[in-house]
């Protein structure tokens, strides 16, 4: 199993009170970072943090609404208060959202979902990266999806803001390179979660067989495998990646 050295350091995940965020929170623990667990589920969010303790960790958990600057601008406080840096975050807060064709979606679910998967990156961003300038660096990593490369059937809005999430990503690792910061995106494939199974994917039988096997494996990823690739990301093994959209979806093959 690879080991990073993350001793002394510290991270923030969003959306951590579960699936890829929770395990995600418990990667950077078990590499030695003291981690901020930021979700609007606190119950959720204190289980995470009990488990990072459980296995000898630190965290702390932060009520963090990714729809208010205050919120996030909190979140990154907190970090600083608390474990004295700001050293990754990881913006991994989302929502699937309303199932509908494009022209039957109602326009207040697109907003609630453009708001939180994309306008919820870029505010956490900003928020991270306002302390990163002033400090050594850092890395930031945002959770898009491979429904940031390709489109998916009543999904506008949520293919519309990984999409731009992937924009957004891109661009802030030109902005900031100069400042030590890197900033990559992963896009992950459809994973076990919630959000799969609020979304009626993992509940419906044949969709999950058919959703499966879009993936060369013949199967759902899990939580795990992302959080792998976003510690890699923000090890110094990956010094020399930024910008970019690390897809992790068993080449999944769209519609």
């Amino acid at each position: 199993m690879v080991q990073y050295d993350f001793d002394g350091t510290t991270a923030v995940v969003t959306g951590a009170a579960s699936g890829i965020g929770r395990q995600t929170a418990l990667e950077f623990a078990r590499h030695g970072a003291s981690v901020v667990v930021a979700d609007v589920d606190d119950n959720g969010a204190a289980e995470t943090v009990d488990l990072i303790a459980d296995g000898g960790g630190e965290a702390v958990a932060v009520h963090t609404d990714v729809t208010e600057m205050s919120d996030v601008e909190r979140m990154v406080e907190t970090a600083v208060d608390e474990f004295g840096s700001l050293d990754y975050a990881v913006n991994n807060a989302g929502v699937g959202g309303a199932q509908e064709p494009t022209g039957d979606l109602d326009e207040a679910d697109w907003e609630r979902i453009v708001d939180i998967n994309l306008n919820g990156v870029w505010r956490s961003l900003s928020a991270e990266v306002d302390h990163m300038v002033g400090q050594d660096g850092g890395v930031i990593v945002n959770m898009a999806s491979v429904l940031g490369h390709v489109g998916f059937q009543n999904a506008s809005a949520y293919v519309a803001a990984k999409h731009g999430v992937l924009g957004l990503t891109k661009t802030a690792a030109w902005e900031y390179a100069d400042d030590d910061i890197r900033v990559n995106a992963v896009c992950p494939g459809f994973i076990e979660t919630n959000m799969l199974e609020e979304g009626g994917i993992t509940s419906d039988e044949q969709l999950r067989q058919e959703i499966a096997g879009r993936h060369s494996q013949n199967r759902l990823g899990e939580p795990e495998e992302i959080a792998a690739a976003v510690v890699w990301l923000c090890s110094d093994a990956a010094s020399f990646t930024n910008g970019e959209p690390l897809t992790v979806d068993s080449g999944y093959r769209g519609i």
